[in-house]
C-alpha cells in the first residue's frame, strides 16, 4: 500500500480522552498505533467540550488536515471547532474511531479497528460531503423530541454507553406526540414533488433531520439519507411511545421510516413547546423553535475509496488538490 501521509502536512491528531469512558487510557495497543502513526503530531484535548472545541479552533487555520480521536461527541466538537475558525471546508477531516456509538464513521464504511482506520487515512481518499447547520453548530445528524430525551437522560445517568440508552430508552413508552408547527423549505414531498415552501402543523413523537444514516449502534435511522444529494433528509414519526417502542425493531434497520411521512428540502424550522434536541450524540437543549438547513459540499472527508457513490459532488485523492 502506497502511503501519502506525506501529502497530508501540516497535520494535527486531536484526542478526547474522556470519549467512550476513558478508552484512550485503557486501549494502549490502540494508543500506541496512533502514537507510532503520528508521533509529535499528537495533541490531548485538556478537558471537556468547551477545551476541545477552542483546541481545533486555534490549530485548524495552521492545518491542511485534521485527524479527530473519539466518537460522535468528539466529532461534534471537531466540526464545531473547525466551523467556529472559518475552516470548515478548508481543511481535510479524518476520523479515528475510539467512542461508543461510532455512527458518523459508520456512514462512510470507516472500520472501527484503528490499524485499518489508520490505513484509510493514509491512502488519502476523500469525499466532499454535505453537513447541517443550525444556530453556531454543525452536524451530520440531528433529532428532536424522544431520541433526543433520551440522549438527555442516558448523559446524566450513571450507566455508560449502550446499556445506558437502553436504559433510559424506556422513559419513552410513557410519551405522547406533541402539536409542532412545521415550516419546509425548497424541498421535495413523499411523491418527490417539488415545493417551494410547505407549512404543516401535526403531533409528532420524534423528528430525525440526517445526512448521514445511522444513530449509534448501527440503528439505521435514516436509511434515505445521502450525505452528497444537497437535501436535508427529514423524518417525522408521528406515532405514540408506546408504538414506537413496539414498532423499535423495524426503525432500527430503517424499515419503519419508508412508510412515514417523510421529506427533502433544503431548510427546515420546527416551533412547538420545549422541543429537546440532540446531534451527533451530543444534547443540545431545549428550544421553542430551531432552524435546520443544509451547507453543500461542506466538509472534505478522508474515507474509503470503495464507499464513494457517484454524485455531482464526488471526491478526489488529496494529493490531486492544489
Amino acid at each position: 500500500m502506497r502511503d501519502y501521509l506525506s501529502q497530508l502536512e501540516p497535520l494535527a491528531v486531536v484526542v478526547n480522552p474522556q470519549a467512550a469512558m476513558r478508552k484512550w487510557k485503557r486501549r494502549k495497543r490502540s494508543r500506541h498505533l496512533i502514537e507510532v502513526a503520528f508521533q509529535n503530531k499528537i495533541y490531548i484535548s485538556s478537558g471537556g467540550k468547551k477545551a476541545m472545541v477552542d483546541l481545533i479552533k486555534e490549530l485548524a487555520p495552521h492545518l491542511k488536515t485534521l485527524i479527530t480521536v473519539g466518537g460522535d461527541g468528539t466529532i461534534a466538537d471537531s466540526l464545531e471547532g473547525l466551523c467556529k475558525a472559518g475552516c470548515l471546508n478548508k481543511v481535510y477531516f479524518g476520523i479515528i474511531p475510539l467512542g461508543s456509538g461510532n455512527a458518523f464513521r459508520l456512514a462512510f464504511g470507516i472500520p472501527k479497528n484503528i490499524r485499518r482506520a489508520i490505513n484509510i487515512i493514509r491512502q488519502g481518499h476523500t469525499r466532499l460531503i454535505d453537513l447541517i447547520r443550525f444556530e453556531d453548530k454543525v452536524a451530520g445528524f440531528v433529532s428532536v423530541g424522544a431520541t433526543a430525551l433520551v440522549t438527555e437522560l442516558k448523559l446524566k445517568h450513571f450507566l455508560p454507553g449502550f446499556w445506558g440508552h437502553v436504559w433510559c430508552g424506556k422513559k419513552i413508552l410513557s410519551l405522547k406526540p406533541q402539536l409542532w408547527q412545521i415550516r419546509l423549505e425548497d424541498g421535495l414531498d413523499n411523491q418527490g414533488k417539488r415545493f417551494d415552501c410547505l407549512e404543516l402543523e401535526i403531533p409528532v413523537l420524534d423528528a430525525v433531520i440526517a445526512k448521514t444514516n445511522y444513530f449509534g449502534y448501527k440503528w439505521l435511522i435514516a436509511p434515505l439519507a445521502h450525505p452528497e444529494d444537497g437535501w436535508l433528509d427529514i423524518t417525522f414519526f408521528e406515532m405514540s411511545g408506546l408504538r414506537y417502542i413496539l414498532s423499535l425493531p423495524s426503525i432500527y434497520f430503517g424499515r419503519k421510516q419508508r412508510n412515514l411521512r417523510h421529506y427533502k428540502a433544503r431548510r427546515i424550522t420546527l416551533s412547538g413547546v420545549n422541543l429537546p434536541v440532540q446531534y451527533n450524540g451530543e444534547f443540545l437543549g431545549w428550544r421553542r423553535q430551531i432552524t435546520f438547513e443544509v451547507i453543500p459540499t461542506a466538509l472534505k472527508l478522508i474515507c474509503p475509496a470503495h464507499n464513494k457513490k457517484p454524485s455531482s459532488h464526488s471526491g478526489e485523492r488529496i494529493w490531486f488538490k492544489r
